[in-house]
């Protein structure tokens, strides 16, 4: 017998305000699956419902119609598993160091897994445990958290998250505001989560060069709906029409896309400049171990 998905959607609708002069489709008719490890991209513009549909995953929100389903269970079947549900899955929203409030990193980390009733042990170990995930040592408890970097408390935020041991994790525009400094450090340790604990994870974005390295699968929104799901490959090969909705596709592959036209033999499916490289280099019959272009460079010259 095959696991149920992590996350399963069926025909979820919801609407603000419905019956009144103000009444707004925020998402309409989404059905999906994500299956349990995968990690998936969740791209649109803003306005497109992105944020809405995965506030329905831990229940903040109910559907006005449809069904959701969290490792094989209807959440809003019973309200009293609730609790439980958004143990399963952790979101962290934008800017979620905004919410630090405890006089050390250490306290900060432990106020959830304290809620949870957890005797003392137990509580050290989770909060270390999510602390060294997260790449925050021994030497970073007792900072308050606002000695930290930017990425360093953006980091601490999502600490809090983990030591609540979800299987789930959504995470809305993680890297939103940080230098590329921090926006390297949070993304590299997300990918680090996802692999070392075989997490879930959901990772909204804006960046479609993010989407593209980091995840599995994208799933694309406009105007409530789902609209394209596939493979980073198969959703930026659709670039006109990502475009007409207002949407980008990486810089690298935007050039691989244009060079396609005049030459279709060129492969399109490429998102880094090492991986162009490879790709037009192997088209043009050279063959090369590795290739290693520094993307600056290649910017500049």
């Amino acid at each position: 017998m095959t696991n149920p998905p992590a996350i399963k959607l069926e025909n979820l609708t919801h609407i603000y305000n419905p019956g009144s002069i103000f009444e707004k489709v925020a998402v309409e008719d989404i059905s999906l699956e994500v299956r349990q490890g995968e990690m998936v991209a969740l791209i649109g513009h803003t306005g497109s419902g992105k944020s809405t549909l995965i506030q329905h995953l831990n229940a903040l929100l109910k559907p006005t119609s449809g069904k959701i389903y969290i490792q094989g269970e209807d959440i809003h079947s019973d309200k009293k598993q609730l609790k439980d549900i958004r143990r399963r899955v952790g979101l962290v929203f934008q800017y979620p160091e905004h919410q630090l409030f405890e006089s050390t990193v250490y306290k900060d980390v432990a106020f959830g897994p304290t809620r949870m009733g957890l005797s003392p042990a137990d509580i050290d170990a989770q909060v270390k445990f999510a602390l060294e995930t997260v790449g925050l040592g021994k030497k970073d408890y007792d900072k308050s958290p606002y000695e930290l970097s930017g990425g360093q408390k953006r980091r601490a935020a999502i600490a809090g998250v983990l030591a609540m041991r979800p299987q789930i994790l959504v995470l809305d525009e993680p890297a939103a505001g940080l230098d590329p400094s921090g926006r390297e450090e949070i993304l590299s340790q997300i990918k680090h989560m996802h692999t070392a604990l075989g997490l879930t994870v959901i990772l909204v974005s804006h960046s479609m060069d993010d989407a593209a390295r980091l995840s599995d699968r994208i799933l694309v929104m406009n105007q409530g709906r789902l609209i394209l799901d596939g493979s980073p490959v198969e959703v930026f090969a659709r670039g006109d029409m990502l475009k007409d909705i207002g949407l980008d596709v990486p810089q690298i592959s935007d050039l691989m896309l244009q060079i396609n036209k005049t030459t279709p033999r060129i492969p399109t499916g490429a998102f880094s400049v090492d991986d162009a490289a490879s790709a037009l280099l192997a088209f043009a019959g050279i063959r090369v171990k590795s290739v290693k272009i520094c993307e600056a460079n290649f910017r500049t010259n």
